[in-house]
This record gives structure tokens, sequence and C-alpha cells, in this order.
């Protein structure tokens, strides 16, 4: 059977888990961040209660409001000493892409963060727009992120297609009225992500390319 082929002018990516290899990295620095802390939170517990919003692990955590800035600085000083790396064939993806649509990031990813390893790898000036969590509110899977970025890029929701590697992605996507590509990655979102049922459900971001036309001609 063929499979779907999606015709837009632009395709906007999650960031974490999408593009980028960063779930151990990420776990870790949570585990040292409970640790400190003296809460009892595991690997376990964090792949049950995984959330792209940081803050509804907290929640989940028990962790007391009073101490989420703490939180915060100890999770970021954790990560911090964390390497990450882009997913395979995620660099050729995005060169592939870019000479074909506009592409953009809507990102729960604290922006110094993730400016900084867009920076690091090299991909800053592959993404016309990028919108992270300071940017827009609600956070995902509120539709406010994605309609912030169609307005950054002067787009309607019918030009653009959003990948990405939640439920959180797939509800923000349709409730933005802009369709939805799942990407299976490296966080524990398989179960939710096809809960979600996404218009397609990739098994790697390398099948992206040939699901994607350009409107604007060849």
């Amino acid at each position: 059977m063929k499979r779907p082929v999606f015709v837009a002018k632009a395709v906007l990516f999650d960031w974490d888990g999408t593009l980028l290899n960063s779930f151990a990295a990420d776990e870790r620095a949570y585990l040292a961040m409970f640790e400190a802390l003296g809460i009892k939170f595991t690997a376990q517990d964090l792949a049950r209660h995984y959330h792209p919003d940081w803050y509804r692990v907290y929640r989940a955590a028990r962790l007391d409001r009073s101490r989420w800035q703490e939180a915060d600085r100890l999770w970021r000083d954790a990560y911090s000493r964390e390497k990450t790396a882009l997913l395979p064939g995620v660099r050729t993806v995005l060169r592939n892409l870019a000479e074909r649509f506009t592409l953009g990031l809507v990102t729960s990813g604290s922006r110094d963060r993730v400016c900084i390893q867009l920076e690091n790898l090299g991909l800053t000036k592959h993404f016309a727009v990028r919108v992270c969590s300071e940017d827009a509110s609600p956070r995902k899977p509120h539709p406010a992120p994605l309609k912030r970025a169609l307005q950054l890029a002067g787009l309607a929701p019918e030009d653009c297609v959003y990948v990405g590697d939640s439920p959180q992605d797939i509800e923000m996507a349709r409730r933005a009225s802009v369709r939805a590509i799942g990407v299976l990655g490296p966080f524990p979102t398989e179960a939710g992500l096809r809960g979600a049922r996404p218009a397609l459900l990739l098994k790697s971001i390398k099948e992206l390319p040939g699901h994607v036309a350009s409107s604007m001609g060849p």
C-alpha cells in the first residue's frame, strides 16, 4: 500500500527525542536533581510520569512548588555535564528538507539550552523560526507554541506539518489544525504516541523526506 505524502511549505519539529538523542542525558539529570533534593524518584517513575512540561514531572514527584526554582537550577547543572548528539540521520534529513521547505522548531526546551545545542551542532542556520518554552504560554499540548511559530513564520496551518515524538506533540498540532507526523524516538513515549493517532507514524526520522512534498514545486 502506498504511504501518504504531505504537501506543505514548511516542516516544523520538536527537538528533544525527535532530532536530539537526549533522553539518557535528561534522565540522568532528573535522577541527580531528585537525589540532591532528597526525593526518591526512580528511572521507572520518570518513565511512567514523563512529560515535556517538566513541572508536571515535579508534581508527580510531589515536589513542593517552593522548591521548583531550586530543582530547575540543579537539573541545569547536572545536564550541563552531559553530552548529547543528534539521532541517526538527522543532519542528512535537515539538509535535504532545507532545500525544499521552511524549517522551524517548536520545543518545550529552554531557549538558552536549545540555542546553545543548535549552535554547537551547526544547525542554527536551518531553522527560520524557533519557539522555546519561554516564547509561548501555556506549554504543549496547548496549541499556543505552535500558533506562535506560525505567526512568526507568516504561515497558515494548512501550509505546515509538525513532527514530534510524544502524544503532547500530536495533540498540540491537532489543536492548532496542523497535520501531525509522529516519529518513534528514545523517550518513553511510544505507547502514548501510538494512542494519539498521528496522521503518519514513522519508525525513524530518516523516513521523513519520502513523505513530504513541497507545495512550492521542485
